[in-house]
């Protein structure tokens, strides 16, 4: 049938379920590439266990993985967690360990009552758990980064940021509902390739949103798609549900890196004519944009046993991109050559041009914070620390023509080392 869904307000939606990525992984997978053949026959496989895995939600059969099969002494501590969710140390790995990799569930589901959003906005509490695990559900837990484990780390950092003074003062339910759901579906139904493999590949989500924020309409589009079929704000008048819709779109649009310049430019004018006037709704949704664009990279701003673990991770993601281009013989995309780009040098780059720019407009916009100056000082520990590492691996190249790669020894001595 038809894979979309137009909705009230015009624009054509994404039913769960359909127009599924091909997991291009598994074209890797020696035991299946022999039996399959074609793309084609790949697609069509994949499309039906896309279906058969949305279907089986519809029918509000919650799969077995989501459901809780923890004892009190794991709950007790995953419960002590959630008293300090508002601490930027805070361990998302031990978090989803300790609820048995349900932490986007669990940690929406506390946050939606905290910020008393439940009671606002008179929502069920069967729907919105039901909403929550098909979110959940539907991140690609195969992919070493973009899952819903980082998710759930957007989504706690979005918390923290709606708790600072500058902006939380202002904060409507509605704004702090869209920034949270923004924040836990803005990845959704992430195949774990970038949008220049999917042009290059010719996949139809390029061609459907022709090659413009491929992967960020998707997610807005799947979320969309979601929130109808669980039928979550079905009592709210239709007015409101569109204009919901259409600002989580704006939201998780502004997550798409290419726009990165036309975003800072943007802040760097608001705050030299000081200008933002947070009464406003246009520019309290433009903070929000702001907000959630930091919190899905402030990676490099976590201590450095968290930030270190999501750089190895999004570089091995990089990689596995690189080998399936080398695998159909396309050119390999920048960062992906696992020969060529290591996770230091990475790492450095992407601090300096993309990170570094953007939480020092956000450290002025707050007023530096004891959260914003804390961010920036890890910032330049971890920038220094993989400086270090990069300079190891260089002498160690050089020395004993190795490949690169850094021992655990070399990494032992550089973790009791002084960090300037």
């Amino acid at each position: 049938g038809d894979a979309r869904v137009r909705g009230q307000t015009g624009v054509v939606s994404e039913r769960r379920g359909s127009y599924p990525f091909i997991d291009f992984r598994l074209l890797n997978n020696t035991t299946l590439s022999g039996e399959i053949g074609t793309k084609k026959k790949v697609k069509r496989l994949l499309s039906f266990q896309r279906y058969f895995h949305a279907s089986r939600l519809l029918r509000g059969i919650v799969p077995q993985a989501s459901l809780y099969l923890l004892d009190e002494d794991y709950l007790g501590q995953a419960r002590h967690m959630l008293s300090k969710v508002g601490m930027w140390d805070f361990d998302i790995f031990l978090f989803d360990r300790l609820t048995n990799g349900n932490s986007l569930v669990t940690l929406l589901c506390h946050l939606f009552n905290v910020h008393g959003l439940i009671h606002h906005f008179q929502l069920d509490m069967v729907t919105l758990h039901r909403f929550f695990v098909m979110v959940q559900e539907d991140y690609h837990s195969q992919n070493p980064y973009h899952n819903a484990v980082h998710a759930a780390d957007v989504t706690q950092a979005m918390h923290c940021y709606l708790r600072e003074p500058k902006l939380a003062s202002f904060l409507t339910p509605s704004d702090i509902m869209l920034g949270l759901l923004a924040a836990a579906a803005h990845d959704v139904d992430h195949p774990g390739v970038n949008q220049p493999f999917l042009i290059k590949t010719k996949h139809h989500l390029a061609s459907l949103y022709q090659n413009v924020s491929v992967l960020e309409n998707h997610h807005w589009r799947s979320t969309i798609g979601m929130l109808r079929e669980s039928r979550l704000l079905a009592h709210l008048p239709k007015e409101v549900t569109q204009d919901i819709e259409q600002q989580l779109g704006s939201l998780i649009l502004a997550t798409d890196i290419n726009r990165q310049n036309e975003f800072l430019i943007r802040l760097k004018s608001h705050l030299d004519n000081q200008d933002l006037r947070l009464e406003d709704a246009q520019d309290r949704h433009f903070m929000l944009q702001i907000a959630l664009k930091c919190a899905d990279i402030c990676n490099p701003c976590r201590v450095w046993d968290l930030s270190k673990q999501w750089s190895e991770r999004v570089c091995e993601e990089f990689y596995r991109q690189g080998d399936l281009e080398q695998k159909f013989e396309l050119e390999i995309s920048p960062l992906c050559n696992q020969q060529k780009d290591t996770v230091p040098s990475i790492q450095i780059g992407f601090m300096t041009y993309i990170v570094e720019p953007l939480f020092e407009r956000w450290a002025q916009f707050t007023g530096n914070t004891p959260l914003s100056e804390n961010m920036l000082n890890h910032l330049r520990r971890n920038k220094a620390k993989w400086r270090s590492l990069l300079h190891k691996q260089h002498s160690s190249s050089r020395s004993n023509d190795h490949s690169g790669q850094v021992t655990g020894s070399q990494e032992q001595n550089l973790n009791e080392e002084e960090t300037p």
